[in-house]
């Protein structure tokens, strides 16, 4: 009987190599990446609506001015009221406007002369391809104060970022200010032990690299519009509300998003080339007139270090407004209110 010899494994020659079908699984992905990439690319193009019809963003007189640093700037105002005039302040975003300080503008007119700024590159003001910076936003506050309004100092009410702004003109020109009210205000978080230039000039070259990425012809208008869409502006004003996202300001993001040139100040602000890494130590603890925090959780700022300006520093006020998640003003009016004027009555 023949003996059976023993059987040899079979070559898996039908077998695919892990590392082929890896790689091809990576091409496919890239191809893919690139086709929607180009494909949003060509939609943005074609496709997006830039120059939308923009209403008021708020219903009150607005007129323009030209500011010898930015340019023509536009304003909103209602002087039926008497008293020291209000000058309101919004913040700086993918899609900023007026509209964000709207609540309060309404709660003071007939009450005071209330006032709220276009920054430059947003609302009706000149949004042009320039540098955007830090001393451009100052000189704008500036300008704006002193050209525009009654000679007398104002009370000043910034919100976010739109606060370092607001704190450095009042620290170059304090004889334009009476007091400053700060609304979720930026530049609070504990620094790492490095000197200030050290950090300054790191953060400096990062901010570069990233705006000349964002900035880059091919994509720029693109990446702008993904941050324009609803679902977009829907995601980030979800953030901070601390309930249901008001409609109107959310329709209104939309619209001043889709304006010619809306896209030049955001590409500088989401580079992070806005923000001054040494506001803290430079401005802020210098001021000298009465200064108001309002502020309790906020998911893109921190207040590590505003108990320890209040604490050493007795012209700083803070006054927690819960529970609200950066827009006080939208999600409780009345107490944002009452915060007001009791600080405004303590410093008269």
């Amino acid at each position: 009987m023949e003996e059976e010899q023993p059987q040899r494994p079979k070559k898996l020659i039908d077998s695919p190599d892990p590392l082929v079908v890896g790689a091809a699984g990576a091409g496919a992905l890239f191809v893919a990446a690139v086709a929607a990439v180009g494909g949003w690319i060509g939609y943005s193009r074609l496709k997006v609506n830039h120059e939308t019809t923009l209403p008021d963003s708020i219903e009150a007189d607005r007129r323009t001015f030209i500011s010898s640093a930015a340019g023509q700037l536009s304003y909103y105002q209602d002087r039926a009221g008497e008293g020291r005039p209000l000058v309101l302040i919004h913040s700086i975003n993918a899609a900023g406007s007026s509209y964000e300080m709207r609540p309060i503008f309404n709660r003071y007119r007939g009450k005071r002369p209330v006032y709220a700024l276009d920054l430059p590159g947003f609302g009706f003001s000149d949004r042009g391809r320039r540098a955007y910076s830090p001393t451009l936003y100052t000189q704008a506050i500036v300008d704006f104060i002193s050209t525009q309004l009654p000679k007398e100092p104002v009370d000043v009410v910034a919100l976010s970022l739109g606060s370092e702004f607001a704190a450095r003109a009042a620290l170059q020109h304090p004889d334009l200010f009476h007091s400053l009210t700060l609304i979720s205000p930026s530049g609070f978080v504990a620094r790492d032990k490095v000197s200030g230039s050290q950090r300054a000039s790191r953060s400096s070259s990062t901010s570069d690299r990233l705006y000349r990425t964002f900035s880059f012809p091919l994509w720029s208008q693109a990446l702008y519009d993904l941050l324009g869409t609803p679902f977009s502006i829907r995601y980030f004003l979800k953030q901070s509300f601390q309930s249901k996202p008001d409609k109107g300001l959310m329709d209104y993001d939309y619209l001043t998003a889709h304006q010619p040139g809306a896209k030049n100040a955001p590409l500088y602000f989401i580079s992070g080339k806005l923000f001054s890494p040494e506001i803290y130590d430079d401005v802020y603890t210098k001021l000298t007139l009465p200064v108001q925090v309002l502020y309790d959780r906020d998911p893109f700022v921190r207040f590590d270090k505003l108990t320890e300006i209040t604490t050493q520093h007795p012209n700083w006020h803070a006054t927690r407004i819960t529970p609200t998640k950066g827009l006080p003003q939208f999600d409780r009016m009345d107490d944002t209110e009452r915060a007001l004027d009791s600080f405004w009555e303590s410093v008269k």
